[in-house]
């Protein structure tokens, strides 16, 4: 018995210090193989992630990683299966391989700020475990894969600053645990579908998005905090029930086609969390809506360069919370409310370029200068009331 652990101490303290490398899933390996031969080989930098990909040196998920797959990929803790794609931002360039779709553990894809171009492989639908796709500043273009609402476990989703087209996959309502969605910076075309009632954080900024913004798409939206919608087409009437959502935070559809707002106080006093909205360059008509006085956490409102009439609601001025206010071209009357021409004002923004009466040259709200009675005297179809 002495000479048998004698014999074995010395083969466990071996296996001990030098443990056998654990190996990758095939499927794994294949799909890394794949997705680095679409990448051209002249767009990987000697000292990137993807240099370090030898397969014929090293399997992926061996430890310990000094020389080889030393960043780019992350592995589950029995160093079996890929877990995490994240690539280094270093301008690499070519096709997204459908052949991704053997990551079947992957939680994280990220390939942010470099040239991958072509279309969203459909096959991306086959990543079930997905928490994370962000495929933001490349140059994928075509329409999203529908089947991309496949994925269920994903919770954000970051594609912008790309050349996507066409419209929003229909079904997007069933990824039940997103979060986040940004398809910014694209040319996506036609309106919003129905969106899932996980969804937080929604930017769709800088597309050629159009048509009313309907209640219908936002009818289960009932965590959504920030909507960024500018720089589309969007026309109509924005309806009350946009500011009354429940959990509604920031919102900035400047530079649309807007030419209607309507504007409900909160059904409770300080119910409401809305604290910024950006209204600018649209070309919406009516009156300044006193309401948005009403929401007790409001700090920043922009209405800047619609065509608002009548005068600066009274409101506004006694609003405890508003420290931020755009009001300028537009053809608004009347004076200036005292508060926020004053020189110690604590509100910051302008009313300039309106039809406003005494509001001082010396006062920062009041640039830039008015317009001249000409041109109110036209909107007004006559002198300006004060």
């Amino acid at each position: 018995m002495t000479l048998s652990i004698s014999f074995l101490l010395p083969l466990l303290f071996t296996l001990f210090i030098f443990p056998t490398d654990a190996l990758t899933s095939p499927s794994d390996v294949s799909a890394l193989k794949a997705f680095k031969a679409a990448v051209k080989p002249n767009s990987i930098p000697p000292w990137s992630c993807l240099a370090s990909w030898d397969f014929t040196a090293s399997d992926p998920c061996a430890t310990p990683r000094r020389t080889h797959f030393t960043c780019g990929i992350t592995c589950s803790s029995d160093s079996t299966r890929v877990t995490q794609l994240t690539l280094d931002p270093v301008g690499y360039t070519g096709r997204l391989s459908p052949l991704i779709s053997g990551l079947t553990h992957l939680l994280t894809l990220d390939l942010a700020d470099n040239n991958f171009y072509g279309l969203v492989p459909s096959s991306i639908s086959s990543l079930i475990s997905l928490q994370i796709l962000t495929l933001r500043s490349n140059s994928f273009s075509g329409s999203l894969p529908e089947s991309l609402t496949r994925l269920n476990s994903v919770e954000s989703i970051d594609i912008s600053h790309n050349s996507l087209t066409g419209s929003l996959p229909k079904s997007l309502i069933s990824l039940s645990n997103l979060r986040q969605l940004d398809l910014s910076y694209n040319k996506l075309t036609g309106s919003i579908p129905k969106l899932p009632r996980s969804l937080i954080d929604l930017a769709l900024k800088a597309n050629t998005l159009s048509g009313p913004i309907s209640k219908e798409s936002f009818t289960e939206s009932t965590q959504l905090e920030v909507v960024e919608l500018a720089e589309n087409s969007f026309t109509g009437t924005l309806g009350a029930w946009f500011f009354l959502l429940q959990s509604i935070q920031q919102v900035d559809l400047a530079n649309n086609s807007l030419t209607g707002l309507e504007v409900l106080p909160p059904k409770l006093a300080g119910e409401s969390d809305l604290v910024a909205v950006e209204l600018g360059f649209n070309r919406i008509t009516g009156d300044a809506p006193a309401s948005f006085a009403a929401y007790q956490r409001l700090s920043s409102l922009s209405l800047r360069y619609n065509m608002l009439h009548g005068v600066i609601p009274a409101e506004y001025e006694r609003s405890k919370t508003l420290r931020r206010l755009f009001l300028d071209g537009n053809f608004l009357t009347g004076e200036p409310p005292a508060r926020f021409v004053k020189p110690e004002s604590e509100v910051m923004g302008s009313l300039g370029n309106n039809c406003l009466q005494g509001c001082p040259g010396k006062a920062r709200m009041c640039a830039p200068s008015q317009k001249s009675f000409s041109i109110c005297k036209q909107a007004y179809g006559g002198k300006p009331k004060s």
